[in-house]
């Protein structure tokens, strides 16, 4: 849309976004039916789940790891590797031979599972038949680990000791090697001789001194296992989970609802972009190159709105039936999406002019939707466009028809010389929008103004239309010769009453 100001060029229209944020929130709202049933059929599959296929027994126990190489700052590398220690097959097959059972370890390797709560607390969770066996499960894999890690402790020190005693021992080896030197000395001058001793002795403190070192280093290793063996203890004896079924149905549902309505709402935003099909005025507007001049809902809505539902729809026929006085050119409703709301307001159009004189409605319909119908009393007259020319000249006309695709372009004059489109919010893409638009002006039928049927609720846009100059009001135009030839200049003239006919927003008001 192009902006015009007093004294300068036109300056170049913004270029569109990517991708529109309120577009697409207002086209994902729009497809509320999807994105709900598919939270719907998530929520009843999660309930199913629940019901259907309930968690067999569980037991669980608590286990308390005492580790050798604990430090304040671990970040629970640790105990990750005793609960990867716990899913080895060693731990499975002494836990199965406790049990005496003969099942598979690769199967009871899927049965249980253990959680690391803190640096030192091991949770196991084991599955059973029944509470029974999960707790006897729980039992002995708690029982199997600990004896493995008490194992693996005693293994290291029993290891480290030995590398400290192999090394004591090749001390004393060289200590009874000095002590051998000093005794089998030969007299010697007085200050080689005292020169060697002190030099031997010395090396004999220091041998003795690491020997005793590392005797005393093998002691504390050893003694310092069983510590480590007395604090690995189970502080939580097994015991059976208890589950609510209706809890638990619950969760699953909870969390199929979640499921459902996140696939449903990334489907209903993936649709919307891949399809194109605009639902704000604004953007209806602009691709039809004609304003909103209307709204109305698809159906007749719930009870409390119905009123004002039927006043607009009451002052949708009286602005049209004005501007069908005022016109010396028959005009034609066009629908897009919406035959039977097309069809409605010719004919509450046509009763409404009914009083002056005659009225006949040329149906151009597919299917001829009105041509077909039973006739009340008091109804006006309905002929199908290939009876167009059998109409009286001077009786007034009412044509309606249809855009939609498959649509006969060449009828399309026939109805009506000037055109009001009746289009359904997010029915038509952006090209199709355009090719209406484009065959229209070949056909040389000026659009008049454009209904909207079924809008979005929450749309704020605005779908008229404007490249007059700022100081000139909407809804009012001033004829070519008061311009001045200033060039400035609306893109259509739009009709008085456009504005007596209130949106979807001062309806609720």
């Amino acid at each position: 849309m192009t902006t015009w100001t007093t004294g300068a060029a036109p300056e170049a229209p913004a270029a569109a976004p990517l991708l529109d944020l309120q577009t697409l929130v207002a086209a994902v709202r729009r497809r509320r039916r999807l994105w709900g049933a598919l939270a719907l059929l998530g929520l009843l599959l999660g309930a199913a789940v629940g019901v259907l296929l309930p968690q067999p027994p569980t037991a669980t126990v608590k286990v308390l790891v005492a580790h050798q190489e604990d430090q304040p700052n671990d970040p629970g590398t640790l105990i990750r590797t005793d609960v990867a220690l716990l899913r080895t097959t060693r731990i499975a097959d002494e836990a199965l031979r406790a049990l005496g059972s003969s099942e598979e370890t690769e199967d009871f390797l899927r049965e249980y599972e253990g959680t690391g709560l803190t640096n030192n607390l091991l949770q196991i969770d084991a599955e059973g038949e029944d509470d029974v066996e999960a707790v006897a499960r729980a039992g002995a894999l708690a029982d199997a680990f600990i004896a493995d890690h008490v194992r693996r402790i005693k293994e290291a020190a029993d290891a480290d000791a030995k590398a400290l005693f192999d090394q004591r021992d090749r001390l004393r080896g060289e200590l009874a090697r000095v002590n051998k030197e000093i005794g089998g000395r030969t007299p010697r001058s007085e200050s080689e001789a005292s020169a060697d001793m002190e030099s031997l002795f010395s090396r004999r403190a220091e041998l003795t001194s690491r020997i005793s070192d590392l005797g005393q280093r093998a002691e504390e290793a050893r003694i310092g296992a069983p510590r480590l063996i007395a604090g690995t203890q189970v502080v939580d004896a097994p015991r059976a989970v208890r589950r609510s079924l209706p809890k638990t149905v619950a969760a699953d549902a909870a969390i199929g609802l979640a499921l459902g309505l996140a696939l449903g709402l990334a489907v209903a935003a993936v649709g919307s972009v891949v399809a194109d099909r605009p639902v704000l005025r604004r953007e209806i507007a602009a691709h039809l190159g004609a304003s909103v001049i209307a709204e109305l809902p698809a159906g007749p809505g719930p009870p409390w709105r119905r009123r004002g539902t039927s006043a607009a729809r009451t002052r949708l026929t009286t602005a049209l039936a004005r501007t069908v006085r005022n016109s010396a050119e028959p005009v034609s409703l066009l629908e897009l999406g919406c035959p039977r709301a097309a069809g409605t307001i010719a004919l509450d159009l046509a009763r409404a002019l009914a009083a002056e004189g005659p009225v006949t409605v040329i149906d151009g319909l597919p299917g001829s939707r009105l041509a077909d119908r039973r006739r009340r009393p008091g109804d006006p007259a309905v002929v199908g466009v290939e009876h167009a020319s059998a109409v009286p000249y001077r009786e007034r006309r009412v044509g309606v028809g249809s855009v939609a695709p498959g649509a006969a372009w060449a009828d399309l004059p026939y109805l009506g010389a000037r055109a009001v489109l009746v289009v359904r919010a997010g029915h038509g893409g952006s090209a199709w929008l355009h090719t209406v638009a484009r065959q229209l002006a070949d056909q040389r039928v000026p659009v008049v103004g454009v209904v909207l049927i079924a809008p979005d609720p929450g749309d704020r846009t605005d779908g008229t239309l404007w490249d007059g100059p700022p100081d000139v009001p909407h809804g009012r135009s001033e004829p070519p010769a008061r311009q001045n030839g200033t060039g400035r200049r609306r893109r259509e003239r739009l009709p008085m009453w456009a504005s007596t006919v209130p949106d979807s927003d001062q309806e609720g008001r």
